[in-house]
């Protein structure tokens, strides 16, 4: 089996060394940059399995440098490791592309624990969507290859918005549960999934608005009533 590949940005360079070594202990291979403006280049010269983005670097902070990953792989896992503690910076975070965020200080278990259920998930998409091809209103949705598509243009979405597209779909017209959701596609509806959720059916109403007879209705305190028509 090959080593998984970690791109690690941090700048904290004690701290770096730390996680870095500790990492490289599991069998981790890890390429380390401290300075923001250069992460993108090694992403694109390594091609990692995960990347771990340290909120505040030198150069450019980390949601400007997981929103260009992201124009490069939707599919990619990001780790967000932060001091910051304010929901807004969360909820941004999410917004641009996250997977996971991290708080420090944090234990090297639970970055590890953390780092492996992204890989599992990540790994394991491809086996859970089923294929086909779903008309949605004015759209097509090809689940296998997670396309959505109107006459006037092509979307490619990423594996978590194609599921949770896919998911509201085979509910339509009936009200599912925010918990259900968070349970089958994160896993568990901790504050931070809640919160990804929330960018997540942002996104979605995004993407559909060019059929106005879509609509992705919050039932308050309970989850969402997908109307297609």
């Amino acid at each position: 089996m090959s080593e998984t590949k970690v791109l690690y940005a941090e700048d904290e360079l004690f701290l770096g060394k730390i996680v870095k070594e500790s990492l490289e202990s599991r069998g981790f291979k890890v390429a380390m940059e401290d300075k923001g403006d250069k992460v993108v280049d090694l992403f694109k010269k390594t091609n990692p399995d995960i990347c771990i983005l340290d909120v505040m670097l030198p150069g450019k902070d980390g949601f400007a440098i997981a929103d260009e990953i992201r124009q490069l792989d939707e599919g990619v896992p990001i780790i967000f490791l932060t001091a910051k503690i304010q929901t807004e910076d969360v909820l941004k975070g999410f917004s641009q592309g996250a997977n996971d965020y991290i708080r420090k200080p944090f234990s090297m278990e639970e970055l590890i624990v953390r780092i492996q259920n992204q890989l599992r998930n990540n790994n394991e998409a491809p086996q859970r969507i089923n294929g086909g091809t779903i008309t949605i209103g004015k759209f097509t949705f090809q689940v296998n290859r997670q396309l959505l598509a109107n006459d006037k243009e092509e979307r490619k979405l990423s594996y978590r918005e194609s599921e949770l597209l896919k998911l509201l779909y085979e509910n339509r017209d009936s009200i599912i549960d925010r918990r259900d959701i968070l349970n089958l596609l994160w896993g568990n509806d901790s504050f931070f999934n809640s919160r990804n959720l929330d960018v997540y059916i942002t996104k979605l109403r995004s993407y559909l608005k060019a059929d106005p007879s879509l609509e992705i209705i919050t039932i308050k305190g309970v989850g969402y009533r997908f109307v297609t028509g």
